[in-house]
């Protein structure tokens, strides 16, 4: 059944043809720094998956983007939702806490996955649909007209969702349709000849969110809401070097450490069994004298794929 809807969708995108919109990015952040990408329109029509570029950032029947915010404190912060081309607004929801969606308020969620959004019709039967903006941040209402770029909410964490970020859909008479593969036809080679997007984004596949050094091993849920201190004190009982990643596929590898003065060292390799969406890794040294070195402490992470690079970081800070 699912085959036959995905081929309905490239059925339908074909034949619009000329007529196809182009979208703006939905999402006044800056690409690969301020927010990312973390999972594409699901191309496979069985139980497996595949993004647009035969890769695995997605999931089985996701029928959207997810377009990301590092941490809850960007969130916070408030990034604005913007209309990705004009159209009419046709529906709109608010009101739905922003909270990590658990077995616990399924309940109370179901239905209403989405959380608090905004439809927008552009004619000719497009649709885009704007889902898990942040209670009480909507800003159209039902019937409004709006241009391209108009601020329709902010991205939040309402409805089914395990981090803070804007799900995008597109859909045509129905038919959801990625905008970066509109034919339906995944050819592994990201033609953006046949993009919707204005200014296609670059694809990532995967990479790394953030790192820092901690005086412990941090705690998961601090890191994901951006409270994790970056420093410690020369008397502090471990120096720590952690990662904060997304999208990393099975057999991937990270390797991670840190050198300071004196000769403090730490190096560290991890090897996924699985894929993984969102990772945090961390580790380092006990203090072993009274204080540690002054001097200058450098940490390195790189993701390696197929025994290739695909993404590094360092960071370093200074005791004195």
């Amino acid at each position: 059944m699912r085959g036959a809807i995905f081929a309905l969708a490239a059925l339908v995108a074909s034949a619009a043809g000329a007529k196809d919109p182009k979208f703006g990015f939905p999402l006044d952040c800056d690409l690969g720094d301020t927010c990312y990408i973390q999972q594409y329109l699901d191309h496979d029509p069985g139980p497996a998956w595949n993004d647009y570029q035969c890769s695995t950032l997605s999931y089985d029947g996701h029928r959207g983007t997810d377009i990301a915010l590092p941490t809850l404190a960007d969130m916070n912060a408030g990034v604005n939702i913007v209309a990705a081309a004009p159209g009419k607004v046709l529906a709109v929801r608010d009101g739905m806490e922003d909270t990590y969606f658990t077995q616990d308020n399924a309940a109370a969620i179901d239905g209403r996955d989405c959380g608090n959004r905004v439809a927008i019709g552009h004619g000719g039967g497009w649709i885009t649909d704007y889902c898990h903006m942040k209670q009480g941040s909507v800003a159209v209402k039902k019937g409004d007209r709006v241009a391209m770029g108009t601020v329709l909410g902010q991205v939040g964490l309402s409805g089914r969702t395990q981090f803070p970020h804007l799900h995008f859909s597109v859909q045509h008479r129905g038919n959801h349709v990625d905008p970066f593969a509109p034919d339906g036809v995944t050819t592994c080679q990201g033609d953006l000849a046949q993009s919707l997007w204005l200014d296609t984004p670059e694809y990532e596949p995967g990479g790394i969110i953030d790192v820092g050094f901690a005086p412990g091993v941090p705690d998961y849920q601090v890191i994901k809401a951006g409270a994790q201190t970056k420093t410690f004190a020369a008397d502090s009982p471990a120096v720590v070097f952690w990662v904060f990643a997304f999208g990393l596929q099975k057999d991937d590898e990270i390797q991670y450490g840190f050198t300071g003065p004196g000769g403090v060292t730490f190096e560290n390799t991890t090897v996924f069994d699985r894929n993984k969406a969102l990772i945090m890794r961390s580790g380092g040294k006990r203090l072993r004298g009274a204080a540690w070195p002054k001097g200058t402490y450098i940490g390195q992470v790189d993701l390696v794929r197929g025994g290739q690079v695909f993404d590094s970081r360092t960071h370093s800070f200074t005791l004195r």
